[in-house]
């Protein structure tokens, strides 16, 4: 009896860390899966980085352009005008496209900057003050080039942050699987198992 009682403990316990296992790795997979999505989400944050980098290529393409005709000379004052202000209204759209996007800190004051430049190139353009619209075009590039590397920078540190973290928690979801299909192995013994029968050899008849 001490022994059948002993045996449905142990049925029970098996029982028990049965359903823990279960519970466990389905709970490890969640994790893997979430870390995963974390990962790709990320990465698709640094891909929507390049879309931004799109716009300051436009940028630069626009400036680049407005300080060329300003530095003209065969230009007549009035043709100069209206190049440049139709290029700036290219720029105005621009503005709202590239505010929308998240912008850490750093790149909100580089982007203010930038935007003061362009409304101080449209201020000198109705005073025709050539000389000014070129300076004030060359502090947006350089402004721009800065926008672009703190873009690249942030960039390749989420994407590297991404992976490490996802390496990490796939390695360690990995471990903890491998140690679960051990236990899973021992429960599975302990249920399976069946208790030995001693086989007891006869004694020999009594000559008494």
């Amino acid at each position: 009896m001490k022994d059948l009682n002993k045996y449905s403990n142990k049925t029970k316990a098996a029982f028990i860390l049965l359903i823990v296992m279960v519970i466990i790795i389905l709970t490890n997979f969640n994790t893997l899966r979430n870390s995963k999505n974390v990962n790709e989400n990320i990465n698709a944050i640094y891909k929507d980085r390049l879309v931004v980098a799109h716009y300051i290529f436009q940028y630069s393409k626009e400036l680049y352009f407005i300080k060329t005709e300003a530095e003209k000379l065969d230009l007549s004052d009035n043709i100069k005008k209206d190049k440049i202000i139709s290029t700036l209204n290219i720029v105005h759209t621009i503005d709202d496209l590239y505010s929308k996007t998240v912008l850490t800190n750093t790149e909100k004051e580089y982007f203010d900057a930038f935007l003061a430049s362009c409304k101080e190139i449209n201020n000198q353009v109705e005073n025709k003050n050539w000389t000014k619209i070129v300076q004030s075009s060359s502090e947006a590039l350089k402004t721009l080039e800065s926008l672009s590397q703190i873009q690249i920078q942030e960039g390749k540190s989420k994407l590297a942050s991404a992976n490490a973290m996802y390496s990490r928690n796939n390695s360690l979801g990995q471990l903890q699987i491998a140690l679960l299909i051990i236990l899973g192995g021992i429960t599975f013994y302990l249920l399976i198992i069946k208790k030995k029968k001693t086989i007891k050899i006869p004694e020999p008849p009594s000559l008494n």
